[in-house]
């Protein structure tokens, strides 16, 4: 299926965004960066190309600019640009190429990815921190520009923008990131929801519709990931906050509904395809059995259409008008993928079953597969969205493949020599960004010392100098180990009495640190000081 559209993209489409598969020529969509080819890269490792995945570096170092005077959706452009370029770099080792000195922290993706997101920035300039929906990569915001933005298109950036930040050193996109997500917590309602749409300018809430699907998707989505791939547990505590008011006020039968965000009323009885994401998400909180059951509500739709329509009106148990097509979205299968990671229930490969079959069989043509204009009669429509490459075969794959390496449960991995010391890679944990891009979490702590070791280091010089400058010391190797002594406790003891933690340390001042604190003192060049 892969390379049935990839390669009917490449002759048919290419340099286009994307494939139009019963005309069998290209258009751009989302802003002439070549699109399907940039989503589909990390897909191309994931089969196992090595050798398609280097030539396709090497065509989009060559032939991708961003310096175009092009309205690009921000969000768009982040989850598939920013994300596609950022996990093709941090696996670029892994497919064979040969890497730059001082890589992850550096390299030609990484410079790609950091320059598309320079060029979404102006965006975030705005009073609230919100940042606009589209911006122009040429000059910035338009003058004339709707400050309406959807809930996901402000609060889906912290995986991207995060990873950025600590590959590059650069803070600027993890705190816009977060001041965007912040914003949206603040103005949340008092019945603890958020609605649909937004005005960046004045935090008004434009559309008051309160759900789990389209429009607001992503941004519970990327509270989750984002504070698994940061470790943060603001982010996880924001999330497990709205969970509790979405299974307060829109929750009915392990179905959810859209609500008014202040009252809680029902607004709309509907089931949307883009919700099929939340029992993945579910299970990464560890809420399986919830999961589980939404997730076969969810499957009895698919097998009544052989897809999931747009929108499902519950109630009636029928599609809606205007809503009955099926784009080959990756949700629902992307749920059953981190199911059975979870659960091993054969009913999940069941479903990817029946997703290959009836996407072969309604979708397929001779240009590429093509998106489904009406599940009722199956009539197709002429387009190919990059996710096709980028999720759906992703998944679909993955959820068959046990043993690819996405799937590293930490026995084997990779260690890489970096400017600030090793670092392990690729020892699984992948965080898949909302366009199914996988992020190395350890590849955020490669590139810059953490602050508290900074410290430490930076105290044990200040000690250095001023012993120095009494004459009261004496220098000793560091193959001495002292007795245990914990990191905090040798830091104390070495800052001149400066307090880091309340407990006082019993040896005395700068007696030889334990072995793990030695390793973080290399800088110093493995000597030692004691006072005796």
């Amino acid at each position: 299926m892969f390379y049935h559209a990839y390669e009917h993209y490449l002759e048919s489409a290419f340099p286009y965004d994307e494939l139009r598969p019963l005309t069998c020529d290209g258009q751009d969509t989302w802003g002439s960066f070549s699109l399907t080819l940039i989503d589909a890269l990390d897909t191309l490792l994931i089969l196992g190309n090595v050798s398609e995945f280097q030539r396709v570096v090497t065509v989009l170092q060559e032939g991708v600019d961003f310096d175009i005077d092009v309205n690009a959706s921000v969000f768009e452009t982040n989850i598939r640009v920013v994300g596609g370029l950022l996990s093709a770099h941090l696996l670029s080792k892994k497919a064979g190429i040969e890497v730059e000195v001082g890589w992850p922290c550096s390299g030609p993706l990484l410079r790609m990815a950091e320059e598309a997101a320079r060029k979404l920035l102006p965006a975030f300039q705005t009073p609230t921190g919100m940042p606009y929906g589209t911006v122009n990569l040429l000059h910035g915001v338009n003058p004339g520009e709707t400050p309406v933005t959807c809930t996901a298109g402000i609060g889906t950036f912290i995986v991207e923008f995060a990873t950025l930040s600590h590959l590059t050193g650069d803070p600027v996109f993890e705190d816009v990131a977060r001041k965007a997500l912040k914003a949206l917590w603040k103005n949340r309602s008092d019945i603890g929801l958020v609605g649909n749409h937004i005005d960046v300018v004045t935090a008004k809430w434009v559309a008051q519709d309160a759900g789990i699907g389209a429009g607001v998707d992503s941004y519970f989505e990327y509270l989750v990931k984002g504070a698994i791939l940061l470790q943060d547990e603001e982010l996880m505590s924001m999330f497990l906050e709205y969970n509790k008011a979405i299974k307060n006020y829109t929750k009915f039968d392990d179905w959810y509904l859209w609500v008014q965000m202040y009252k809680g009323t029902v607004s709309m009885p509907v089931f949307q395809s883009l919700e099929a994401y939340w029992p993945g998400l579910q299970s990464l909180i560890g809420d399986v059995d919830n999961a589980m059951r939404t997730f076969l509500n969810y499957y009895t739709v698919w097998k009544q259409f052989g897809g999931l329509p747009e929108f499902y009106n519950i109630p009636q148990g029928y599609t809606v008008d205007k809503r009955e097509g099926y784009p080959l979205r990756p949700e629902l299968i992307e749920s059953a993928m981190y199911l059975y990671r979870a659960t091993r229930d054969p009913t999940l490969l069941e479903l990817g079953r029946d997703a290959v079959e009836s996407i072969e069989k309604i979708s397929k043509v001779d240009c590429g597969f093509a998106t489904i204009k009406d599940l009722r009669d199956h009539r197709l429509d002429n387009r190919m969205e990059s996710f096709f490459l980028a999720e759906t075969v992703k998944y679909l794959y993955l959820l068959f493949d046990p043993d690819n390496f996405i799937h590293n449960d930490g026995s084997v991995f990779d260690v890489v020599i970096t400017p600030y010391g090793e670092c392990v890679l690729n020892a699984g944990g992948y965080i898949f960004n909302t366009e199914a891009h996988p992020i190395d979490p350890a590849a955020l702590h490669c590139c810059r010392k953490r602050k508290e070791e900074q410290w430490e280091v930076e105290d044990l010089m200040r000690e250095f100098y001023s012993l120095k400058k009494n004459k009261k010391f004496t220098l000793k190797r560091a193959s001495e180990h002292g007795e245990g002594e914990s990191t905090k406790d040798a830091t104390d003891a070495s800052s001149g009495g400066e307090k880091r933690t309340s407990k006082k340390s019993s040896h005395s001042l700068l007696s030889c640190p334990s072995q793990s604190f030695n390793s973080k003192l290399a800088v110093l060049g493995q000597v030692f000081l004691d006072n005796t």
